[in-house]
Parts: structure tokens; C-alpha cells; sequence
């Protein structure tokens, strides 16, 4: 019995040892990571050859770090992400094309990813409302890619990176939708490399989108059991027939002719119509129609999923690309007394918006909005 007990603890003895050895291990190879990553930071007296690095608009510190990596400046992208956190220069990195020395210091990258670099770049504004084919052609136009080869990477890329893109249905799901990119490319005023890949072009208007749609605005959504899709839509149809201080008027317009037991459940919207004229702002006769070689060639699926005078509810899709405040009208308006409970709105040309619960006060305020319009000519 006693040779046992001095054979157990002889055995504890060992593994204390096997123990104590391990963790001087870990506690000499933390060590040894400290001391790169310190030395990292502070730079190596040594910076080897520059090397172009290229930073896309609207990179994050974490996508900027990741390239920084890749090209072999850095070695610890995580490091980098938080030392430029720290230093509160994360909101500060440009974009463009950089030369950056590997081993150079993280201030000295810091301060070189600081500096706006000069890129060969062209500077478009695209405003709200704009159509995907109007945007693709506006690129084809400043000679950054056809637009042809941009409505394909819109409609056909991979960008689901983006949260926002779970929620676009694809085409199997939405076989008469016009444009799968359509109410996603967000309109803004965007700098672009010249040479850059199409998908990057494309990338830049969905980033930008995905970040206008916070968490909050998703909850709404999932509380209201709507779409984004048809949030996106709903919100198209407001950037077009207002775009303006009316855009909550209008929403709830529309959303009054939408809910459930509604008298008028069809949007009725000229914006997306079987009228035929080019004075009007009209989605299947401007924009559908060319594409497809005319009005008589557009798919009998289509125009009666666009054309709101037809097909009750929602298009099949967005009209146009709108701004952030149609879609947060969309999504949650806020309208005047007069629109609350309004099923019509009709406009003048001195641009003032007449609303009516009634087919009967609706023909009273056209017939009070041509009084004015007449007034003008």
C-alpha cells in the first residue's frame, strides 16, 4: 500500500511538471505574439519594396485591413482594425490607389491611408428616382463599362455579402419582375476608379443600400408582415409621383388602397400605366418598352404585372431607385389629417396636392387642380 501511494504521487508529481512546462510554453509563445504584433505597430527599420494597394469607395477599416493582408503590408489584420479604432482614424481612410511599404509603421500607414489619393477616377451623380437602365447607361456614357455588361453583374453577381440581398427574390421566385437590380442601386453622388472590375461598380450602389436599411427598419417590416421588396416597391411608386415634402401623403395613399378590404385595391398610378405617351413619366413606355424593342414586344407577363391599372396590389417591382425617405415613408409614414384616410390624390402644375376619400371629391379636386393649371398657361 505504501509503494502505491508513493507510485501516485510520483505520477502528480510528473504531470505537475508536464503541467508547469505547457503553460511556460503558451506564456513564452504569447510572448513571442506580443512582441510581433508590438514590433508590427512600431514598424520595421527595414520596410521592404512598396507595393499598390488598391481601397474601394466605401471600404470599412475591416475590408481595408483584409487588403492591407493580402498585399502583404500587414500580418495582423485584426490588430490593424483595432489600433486604427483606437487612434479614432478608422472613419478617416480614403479610398483610391496607395503605394504602402511592408513593415512600415501602422501611423505611418494610418497617415498614408489618410491622404486623399489622387485616382484616376469620374464623379457621377445619379438622382432619386433614377431607373437601373438610366444608371447603366449614365456608366456607359462616362466610359467606365457598357451598360449592358452593368445590368448583367446587377442582375446576375453574387453579392450576398449584403443582407439585404436574402431578401430580393430571385427570378424562378419572381418570374415576371422586369429588373431583379431595379430599387436596389441606390442613387447618390459616387466617385469611381476608372479600370475597375463592373462588379465593383455595382458593388458600390448595393453597399451603400444595404446600410440605409437598419435593424430597426427590418423589425418594422417582420411587425407589419411586409417585404423588403415590397417596401422597395411601394417606396418607388412614392419617389415617383412625389419625391417631395407630400412623400408620407402619398405612402399612405397608396397604403390605404392596399390594405385588406380596401374599395380600391389597384395603385391606379400613371408612373406605371398602359398609357402611351412620351409626356408622361410612365415606367412601361419609357424604360420597358425600349428594352424590350418596343410596346408591342414587351411580354404579355410583364405588362400586366406593371401596369397598375390592371394588376391589383404592388407591381411585381420597384419602378425606379428611390431614396432613403421614400422608403422610410413606405415603410412607416407619417401623413397629414387630410390624407389619413384619403384613397385619391391628384397634383397641379404649381405642384400642390389635393386629396379625397371619395371618387366624388376626387373629381372636384381634378377639376380644381385643371382651374389652376389652366391659370398657368
Amino acid at each position: 500500500m505504501a509503494h502505491d501511494a508513493k507510485h501516485k504521487k510520483s505520477r502528480k508529481g510528473g504531470a505537475a511538471k508536464i503541467i508547469l512546462m505547457v503553460l511556460l510554453i503558451l506564456v513564452l509563445a504569447a510572448g513571442g505574439c506580443l512582441l510581433a504584433i508590438r514590433k508590427e505597430i512600431n514598424g520595421s527599420a527595414s520596410a521592404g519594396e512598396p507595393v499598390s494597394v488598391s481601397i474601394q469607395q466605401g471600404s470599412g477599416v475591416a475590408a481595408i485591413a483584409q487588403k492591407l493582408k493580402t498585399a502583404g503590408v500587414i500580418k495582423y489584420p485584426h490588430v490593424f482594425r483595432w489600433y486604427a479604432g483606437k487612434q479614432g482614424a478608422a472613419g478617416k481612410l480614403q479610398y483610391g490607389e496607395f503605394e504602402l511599404a511592408p513593415g512600415s509603421s501602422y501611423d505611418d500607414i494610418i497617415e498614408a491611408l489618410s491622404a486623399y489619393a489622387k485616382a484616376d477616377s469620374v464623379r457621377l451623380t445619379f438622382p432619386e428616382g433614377t431607373t437601373a437602365i438610366a444608371i447603366a447607361k449614365k456608366m456607359e456614357d462616362a466610359g467606365l463599362c457598357s451598360a449592358e455588361d452593368f445590368l448583367k453583374e446587377a442582375n446576375t453577381g453574387d453579392f450576398s455579402q449584403y443582407r439585404f440581398w436574402q431578401y430580393v427574390p430571385d427570378d424562378k421566385d419572381a418570374p415576371d419582375r422586369f429588373l431583379k437590380c431595379e430599387g436596389y442601386l441606390f442613387p447618390d453622388t459616387y466617385d469611381f476608379l476608372k479600370d475597375d472590375t463592373v462588379h465593383h461598380y455595382v458593388e458600390t450602389f448595393y453597399s451603400h443600400f444595404d446600410k440605409q436599411i437598419t435593424d430597426e427598419m427590418y423589425a418594422e417590416m417582420e411587425k407589419q408582415g411586409m417585404t423588403l421588396s415590397e417596401v422597395v416597391t411601394l417606396a418607388s411608386f412614392v419617389q415617383e409621383e412625389a419625391g417631395n415634402d407630400q412623400d408620407d401623403n402619398v405612402a399612405q395613399v397608396f397604403r390605404n388602397r392596399l390594405a385588406e378590404g380596401s374599395p380600391y385595391p389597384k395603385l391606379q398610378s400613371n408612373t406605371s400605366s398602359h398609357v402611351q405617351s412620351d409626356a408622361d413619366n410612365n415606367y412601361l413606355w419609357n424604360w420597358v418598352a425600349p428594352y424590350y424593342g418596343g410596346w408591342d414586344s414587351i411580354p404579355e407577363n410583364i405588362l400586366e404585372a406593371y401596369d397598375t391599372y390592371a394588376c391589383t396590389g404592388l407591381s411585381a417591382g420597384p419602378i425606379s431607385n428611390p431614396g432613403i425617405a421614400a422608403i422610410r415613408a413606405a415603410l412607416d409614414p407619417q401623413p397629414d389629417d387630410e390624407a389619413k384616410d384619403a384613397y385619391f390624390f391628384v397634383t397641379d402644375l404649381a405642384g400642390h396636392y389635393y386629396y379625397a376619400r371619395t371618387y366624388a371629391d376626387h373629381q372636384k379636386n381634378c377639376d380644381e387642380a385643371a382651374k389652376v393649371n389652366k391659370s398657368l398657361k
